[in-house]
């Protein structure tokens, strides 16, 4: 459907894949705000938000509450990369972004996602980018399963940490306030697509687990494993009350990932690596439905 002022969803996401191209907007570079965008291409701001989730799914783009939205690669840099095979012939990992990979998952009859992870904004945006496909008859999964492993409040976590005052509570809490946004935004995302009827089964659990992690772990469907370093960097970002500060942090969306897929040889060193990260995935889950929270 046609925005009012004439412009389709695909023709902004187009137009704004066609400018980082042209190098209009440069790695690194900060995006023009929501609002800002919204005014200039006649759309409403809700057609950006959507917009800019998918060129972050996509890896072009990285988008932080309170810092707006950066340029994360170049299109062709990206493109090049994702023409490379994700593991080589003798089974040795390639580097990769998540956004093409959770598309296949959900190109499969039953869809599982197994995460652990800092926060639930990366999947958060990779998933409402699933859930237009649903709907737009792209992809049909009959059921999705999403198990999710996120540190708890009571976790010492390094980042993000103000620089100069370490013990300052408020990037933490900011961190956990986004998480939370997002971990609701999956829950109902997901949801809306059974209460549609477009998936016949939803399940979303999330648990929280006493570590601070490093890497970010994803298994999909049993058959796909990626496994990423969060890069340590400085930034600037915006508190929840909107005070500015300089602060040591973590890139996470858009991060590219080492990338395992299992095969029909059950010795290869694809599928050996992906079924020990699964055991240890779902050890580590079975064992928190156990132990009672202090």
């Amino acid at each position: 459907m046609s925005e009012s002022g004439g412009r389709t969803f695909q023709e902004v996401a187009e137009e704004l894949r066609s400018r980082l191209k042209d190098g209009i907007y440069r790695v690194g570079q900060q995006l023009p705000s929501q609002r800002e965008l919204a005014d200039e291409l006649g759309v409403s701001r809700d057609t950006v938000v959507k917009v800019l989730h998918e060129l972050a799914a996509e890896g072009l783009v990285e988008s932080r509450r309170g810092s707006g939205t950066r340029v994360r690669a170049h299109p062709e840099t990206l493109k090049a990369q994702q023409q490379i095979p994700s593991v080589t012939g003798d089974g040795r990992s390639r580097r990769v972004t998540l956004g093409p990979l959770i598309g296949a998952a959900f190109e499969a009859d039953e869809v599982t996602l197994d995460v652990f992870t800092l926060t639930s904004e990366s999947l958060d945006a990779h998933i409402r980018v699933q859930a237009e496909r649903v709907r737009a008859g792209e992809v049909q999964p009959r059921s999705v399963t999403v198990r999710m492993l996120l540190p708890d409040e009571s976790t010492y976590l390094p980042y993000p940490r103000i620089k100069g005052n370490p013990t300052d509570p408020r990037p933490q809490e900011r961190l956990r306030a986004i998480s939370d946004v997002h971990s609701r935004s999956l829950k109902r995302v997901l949801s809306e697509l059974a209460t549609e009827g477009l998936v016949d089964t939803v399940s979303v659990e999330i648990r929280t687990v006493p570590l601070a992690p490093t890497f970010k772990v994803y298994v999909l469907n049993g058959s796909r494993a990626l496994l990423g370093p969060y890069e340590v960097l400085e930034r600037r970002i915006n508190l929840l009350d909107d005070t500015p500060a300089d602060v040591v942090d973590v890139l996470g969306l858009g991060s590219t990932l080492a990338h395992h897929a299992a095969d029909e040889d059950a010795k290869s060193a694809g599928s050996v690596f992906v079924g020990s990260l699964q055991s240890w995935f779902d050890s580590l889950w079975n064992l928190l439905a156990r132990v009672p929270k202090p």
